[in-house]
């Protein structure tokens, strides 16, 4: 038998550490998942367990703070006491079982703290956060210094490989690197050699109290992306200075969380920030330092992480998300089945944006993940025929686990392709990542068996035969009303989206929900878009080397290119559009728009539409009343469910389930519809 080139030559070459190898050269990044608090660490052994049997290289935990006033939050994951350590085995255990290596990441979150007992270089308080916090004595600085280290010793003692010290993000560490961050005038503060010198004695004395056999992975925040930060040889200097004081491996850190400048969202191009690494990595080789780097963000492919290491851009590949939406991301690599790779498409919404409303981590297209005690897809004991009606993410999720679990399933759809609303949602102009979903979901369905009927509309009667029936029917666009809707001139989010129907150079968009900014953004970016073109992304955030500018933003830089359509975005509601948006990722679709020029207007009531254009009125009394000239009003006004099979299936005396939009219309929820297949199809 001839053994094929394996593709991923670079990616899984084991890494030699001196006193220890990691088996390749994927590193599982840091990510909050709400697993971390309280004192029960079982669920995330659990999860842990999952992603070191998927054969990732070294993971590293969410942040464990090292005292409290290092908590992100009151109660939050903490290790100071020999108690905590011994409570940490059950992780370290579940991950050394599955042949893998675990590193603690120690994160203490100085201003960026959700609490009163913030502490901070100096006494600056952080646009993110509601507390002020009180400015270190000399004496402070010291006390943190020996948490970090205690911390460290402390993992040591529950098992950890490893340790990651947090000095990026703008955490506390980067807040004594940054003069934006630290007014000090003590030995702490003022020059650069003073600023630097905390991260630098943290990991000297970490390297004393551990040992030369442990892992120190110190995450350096290689581009600040605000104003007053770091310049490009302070970060050399620092990086340089790190190195020599023991560090095991340097990480890399993008951006401070309050930089507004996205970093990890799905518009992000990928591998957007591997050149920043490449910087680092000559200048380590110019000064003959042989410390691993590592790359991190939006790299979300073996392919894309493959050949960012074959440019030699970085020693190993962090990604996190992407080992949320799948745990056996690395093995599938290895065996060859990178088709089979359940891609994250850095949407947030199940991750990031949980973690900030206090909820527990998941993910949209893997609704296991932080899960995997609960959502578990036990083989049936009993083989049944099932009928799923409807292929979109509700239905696909449903029916490729019920035929993986061993039920026979037909999945009916009306339209040529899988995917529903997906279809659409892919066209967008930085959602290219949903091409990923969809091309998941058909392998998916080819390796489960499910018996795919396209083309195929279905009544009660066709479904006599089956045991169950699923209705995953979706939804149908909303009718706003509006007198003279039905004008030539009027389109719906289906027409533009789906039908390319053609578009004129004015236009108003009715409804300013996910749909109405994804159609805006649609048509002013026209066919173009930047997440494909790195260069011109980075022109129009203002992103640039830090060589040029401290921090590696400046908007003075910045070039947008002109709008293809002049768009006003309305909404009937008054105040900020996109208010329903998500957290951590709406902000970044209204500033895209803004630099589009979109007028965004809200308090609307829409009179009529004629051949004039679109007549709007403002508040309850009806006031101001204004011509907006279009050539064309998209309709983006919501959904309402599709649910007209549910009655007659009942009246058959057929078991119904109803899930997806056809269930619940909300904004093309994907993530609550794929959840609820998941849950459905492990629970019959």
């Amino acid at each position: 038998m001839t053994l094929t080139a394996h593709p991923y030559p670079n990616l899984l070459a084991p890494l030699d550490l001196g006193f220890t190898t990691l088996r390749n050269r994927v590193l599982m990044g840091s990510m909050h998942t709400g697993l971390e608090d309280g004192r029960d660490l079982s669920k995330l052994a659990a999860y842990f367990g999952e992603r070191a049997a998927g054969e990732v290289g070294l993971i590293v935990t969410g942040g464990f703070a090292p005292n409290i006033v290092g908590w992100a939050k009151p109660f939050a994951g903490t290790l100071a006491t020999t108690g905590a350590a011994k409570r940490h085995r059950v992780i370290t255990n579940a991950v050394h079982a599955e042949g893998g290596k675990i590193a603690m990441q120690i994160l203490h979150t100085g201003r960026y703290a959700y609490h009163p007992f913030a502490v901070a270089p100096s006494a600056i308080q952080s646009p993110i956060s509601m507390f002020k916090p009180r400015a270190l004595s000399t004496n402070g600085v010291e006390r943190q210094i020996r948490a970090f280290v205690r911390c460290a010793v402390l993992a040591r003692e529950a098992g950890y490989d490893g340790v990651e010290i947090m000095g990026s993000e703008g955490y506390f560490i980067n807040q004594f690197i940054a003069r934006h961050t630290n007014k000090r005038n003590d030995e702490w503060g003022g020059s650069y050699e003073n600023r630097m010198r905390l991260p630098v004695e943290i990991v000297r004395r970490t390297r004393e109290a551990v040992g030369r056999d442990f892992i120190i992975v110190y995450r350096l925040s290689m581009i600040d992306l605000v104003p007053d930060g770091s310049t490009w040889d302070e970060v050399v200097q620092l990086g340089k200075a790190i190195a020599k004081a023991g560090a095991t491996i340097i990480n890399t850190g993008i951006g401070w969380h309050e930089a507004r400048v996205p970093t990890i969202a799905t518009s992000v191009p990928r591998a957007a920030f591997a050149w920043v690494t490449q910087k680092m990595k000559a200048e380590f080789a110019a000064s003959g330092i042989d410390v691993p780097l590592v790359t991190s963000n939006r790299i979300n492919t073996p392919e894309v992480a493959e050949q960012v290491l074959a440019d030699g851009c970085a020693d190993m590949i962090s990604m996190a998300r992407p080992l949320l939406a799948d745990a056996e991301f690395v093995r599938k690599a290895r065996q060859q089945r990178a088709d089979e790779i359940n891609t994250c498409i850095a949407c947030n919404q199940a991750c990031l944006d949980h973690i900030f409303k206090n909820k527990l981590t998941s993910c949209l297209v893997n609704p296991r993940a932080c899960h995997e005690t609960e959502l578990v897809y036990r083989p049936t004991p009993k083989k049944r025929r099932f009928a799923v009606v409807g292929a979109g993410p509700a239905g696909l999720s449903t029916a490729t686990i019920l035929a993986e679990r061993g039920h026979e399933v037909h999945l009916y759809e009306a339209s040529s392709e899988i995917g529903g609303q997906l279809n659409m949602a892919k066209a967008v102009p930085g959602k290219e990542e949903f091409h990923e979903m969809l091309r998941y979901f058909k392998k998916r369905v080819e390796l489960t068996g499910v018996h795919v009927h396209l083309n195929t509309t279905v009544d009660a009667a066709a479904l006599k035969d089956f045991d169950e029936v699923v209705v995953a029917t979706g939804v149908l666009p909303r009718n706003p009303r509006i007198p003279g809707q039905d004008h030539p001139m009027v389109l719906s989010y289906i027409d533009v989206l789906r039908l390319r129907k053609p578009v004129g150079p004015r236009v108003a968009v009715v409804g300013a929900g996910g749909i109405g900014f994804d159609i805006a953004e649609f048509l002013v970016q026209g066919d173009h878009s930047p997440t494909l073109h790195l260069d011109e992304w980075k022109a129009e955030w203002g992103v640039v080397d830090p060589a040029l500018a401290a921090g590696g933003v400046s908007r003075a830089e910045a070039r947008v290119s002109p709008p293809v359509r002049q768009v006003t975005l309305l909404q009937r509601k008054a105040g900020k559009l996109g208010e329903r948006l998500g957290k951590t990722t709406g902000w970044i679709h209204r500033s895209a728009l803004k630099m589009k020029n979109v007028e965004m207007i809200g308090g609307v009531n829409y009179e009529r539409i004629t051949d004039a254009g679109l007549l709007v009125t403002f508040g309850e009394k009806r006031e101001n009343a204004t011509w907006i000239e279009v050539d064309n009003v998209v309709l983006c006004a919501g959904q309402e469910p599709l649910r007209e099979l549910v009655e007659p299936l009942k009246a058959a005396g057929k078991k119904v389930h109803l899930i997806g939009g056809a269930f619940e219309a909300g904004e093309l929820d994907a993530k609550r519809a794929i959840d609820q297949g998941c849950r459905l199809a492990a629970s019959l």
